[in-house]
């Protein structure tokens, strides 16, 4: 059920050389999770003002920068010994805004009602995994549309310009990936 998150510590290790590079240069977590935001801005930017196919190559350059920047800032953190409570709060923050505003790129292309819905689905798998955390579960991850796949729809959207049944498709696998995440989660903590 991992999805592409399976390819997460495949990522991370094409990541290490910049990794060791941010903590040399003594770069703060909470800038890259900063940076992760503004590049969800750039995309979401792209999606609203270029045509498709043309908004394809931008948006899919700074949503990879996007999950970059979510892989490393935790990652540094963890490297330099800079992991607090504020920062843990701060990244999980980071990135549900991130994930709203790349969705907010689709303000200019469909329904807002339909871009409310895929926002709000969106989000939900992130909560089920961060309540059953916060129950003492592991933190569940993956699915078949987590982070990473919403990412490469957006990619979709912006080279075919089919920003309607993109978002149906996000809001749909959103609500079955936290389904699925919760299903799980209830089995653990019986």
């Amino acid at each position: 059920m991992n999805g592409l998150y399976a390819l997460k510590p495949w990522y991370a290790d094409r990541l290490s050389g910049v990794r060791a590079s941010l903590v040399r240069r003594e770069v703060s977590p909470d800038t890259l999770t900063a940076a992760g935001v503004v590049s969800a801005a750039g995309a979401a930017a792209a999606l609203a003002w270029l045509p498709a196919p043309l908004a394809a190559l931008p948006v899919a350059l700074l949503l990879a920068a996007r999950l970059a920047f979510a892989n490393l800032d935790g990652a540094l953190a963890r490297d330099t010994g800079r992991t607090t409570r504020r920062g843990s709060v701060l990244n999980e923050l980071g990135d549900r805004v991130a994930d709203l505003v790349v969705l907010a790129g689709f303000l200019a292309l469909a329904p807002l009602w339909l871009v409310a819905v895929a926002g709000l689905a969106a989000t939900l798998p992130s909560w089920v995994s961060l309540a059953g955390a916060a129950a003492g579960a592991p933190r569940r991850n993956g699915g078949p549309v987590g982070k990473t796949e919403r990412c490469l729809l957006v990619v979709v959207a912006a080279a075919s310009g089919w920003a309607v049944p993109v978002l149906a498709v996000i809001a749909a696998g959103s609500l079955l990936t936290a389904a699925l995440r919760l299903a799980g989660l209830w089995r653990e903590l019986a």
